[in-house]
């Protein structure tokens, strides 16, 4: 397939197979899994996923890339296992692409929807098991809440990202990717993260309004005391377990779910 990336569209095709490889293994550890690959581009990782999930469902919003991928793969879409939908995963149902009760996500995403690209699979009625992203390092370390330097299990600061992400999952840091592994090469490295034991955290629409209404009136001043971002006493913050004197990057998922239900 020889389709330039398109810049426009944030495409950076990725050319590691064994990035691709490490990719389906995390997303199908067991082979009988459904899959929804967001963005499969010119097939790298489409191909590694063909050879482990049971079936693949591969949406593609860019319109130049459909009639190669239906001739590349003619007989995984004649033979079932792999369906091909042109579409915009950002307003595509994940859930009704898929028509399962379970299933995992794999994608190669431009660092600029990452974040929205998360938020809307969270939003899903019907939540992927996993989700496996290839995405820039700094997003990935962002996620993590790690420190840049080095790049390891350290501590770092949290962020509305972090806390978004550890709302409805746990995310686990899989291998690094070097930007000589994409075409065109992009000017950083990028990462793979996975984010499993994905749930349903909040009992109703109203508390996850409220929690996220919350967790953007904290972060609002990064440099401010929480309590002060948030408007209520250091006693009131201390029933949740934080101290008085806490800063918004500093405090974690647990607690801010009991802050949302205090000061709401």
């Amino acid at each position: 397939m020889n389709i330039a990336p398109k810049k426009s569209l944030g495409q950076n095709f990725l050319r590691a197979p064994a990035v691709a490889r490490s990719m389906a293994g995390t997303a199908c550890p067991n082979g009988d899994e459904i899959v929804l690959e967001i963005g499969p581009g010119d097939g790298m990782l489409t191909d590694a996923l063909l050879l482990r999930a049971k079936k693949v469902i591969a949406i593609e919003k860019d319109a130049r890339l459909i009639a190669p991928l239906k001739t590349k793969y003619a007989r995984e879409i004649k033979s079932k296992k792999l369906t091909l939908i042109e579409g915009d995963a950002l307003l595509e149902s994940a859930g009704r692409c898929v028509g399962a009760k379970q299933y995992v996500v794999a994608a190669n995403i431009p660092y600029y929807i990452t974040g929205a690209i998360i938020r809307h699979l969270f939003s899903e009625k019907v939540k992927p098991k996993r989700i496996v992203l290839l995405v820039q390092k700094e997003v990935a370390e962002r996620i993590l809440a790690r420190k840049s330097k080095p790049f390891d299990s350290a501590r770092g600061k949290e962020s509305i990202l972090s806390i978004s992400v550890k709302a409805y999952g746990v995310p686990r840091m899989i291998r690094k990717v070097p930007a000589g592994a994409f075409h065109p090469k992009p000017s950083v490295d990028s990462a793979v993260i996975a984010i499993e034991h994905i749930r349903a955290p909040f009992s109703t629409r109203k508390e996850e309004e409220r929690f996220f209404a919350v967790l953007k009136r904290g972060f609002a001043h990064k440099r401010k005391l929480l309590r002060r971002n948030l408007g209520i006493s250091g006693e009131m913050l201390s029933l949740s377990g934080i101290p008085p004197d806490a800063r918004p990057e500093n405090v974690q998922f647990a607690q801010w779910l009991l802050v949302s239900k205090i000061s709401a």
